[in-house]
């Protein structure tokens, strides 16, 4: 099996695409959500629908995480990501090397995302309140931020939400190349938007 792991990061700019070595395979979770890009963008979407309703943009921007989650997707692998195929519940995150480098791409990857929500959904498209889109922006992200939460703290509050994300992704995964995945997200997003604007008249 080929050691070459991809980055969605590495297409956006240069970063770290190989790994140091391989891993059996069966304790590696790979490719499960969409970007936290993608999700940042798509959950902003909702900040349009509800621009002085904070609240309602919260939760339909979480609710979006969830729905899109359930659709065939690709994602950068994240190399601390370690589960039992037995016992998803004990996937885990472990702390190391590869956990900064996770750290970085994931921290990266929500900074691009918030950011290109503002600019989206506040400045040039629409409108929306720049602190509407940052609350259904951050919503959007939330869903995977509580599942490392989980992972550290095996919270019986979280388990009912880390089990139902397990289920929605579950066989939804696409082994596509980075490029192809990334397109489809992006198509996505585009479509988000039209569909807004369709919307919105």
């Amino acid at each position: 099996m080929s050691c070459l792991n991809n980055s969605v990061l590495g297409l956006w700019f240069s970063g770290r695409t190989r790994h140091s070595h391989c891993r059996d395979a069966s304790s590696i979770l790979t490719r499960s959500t969409m970007t936290l890009t993608t999700h940042a963008l798509v959950g902003a979407s909702a900040a349009v629908l509800f621009p002085e309703k904070p609240l309602e943009a919260f939760l339909v921007g979480f609710a979006s995480h969830l729905a899109i989650d359930s659709l065939p997707h690709w994602d950068y692998k994240l190399h601390s990501l370690e589960r039992n195929s037995n016992d998803p519940l004990s996937t885990d995150m472990k702390f190391g090397k590869d956990f900064l480098i996770d750290l970085r791409n994931t921290a990266s990857d929500s900074i691009l995302g918030v950011s290109l929500s503002v600019l989206i959904f506040s400045v040039f498209i629409f409108q929306a309140p720049a602190f509407t889109v940052l609350i259904a922006a951050g919503a959007g992200i939330l869903p995977d931020f509580l599942q490392f939460v989980y992972f550290k703290t095996r919270s019986k509050l979280l388990e009912p939400l880390q089990k139902f994300h397990i289920w929605l992704q579950k066989g939804r995964s696409l082994n596509v190349s980075g490029m192809v995945g990334i397109s489809w997200q992006v198509l996505l997003v585009l479509l988000v938007i039209v569909g807004l604007k369709v919307f919105r008249g």
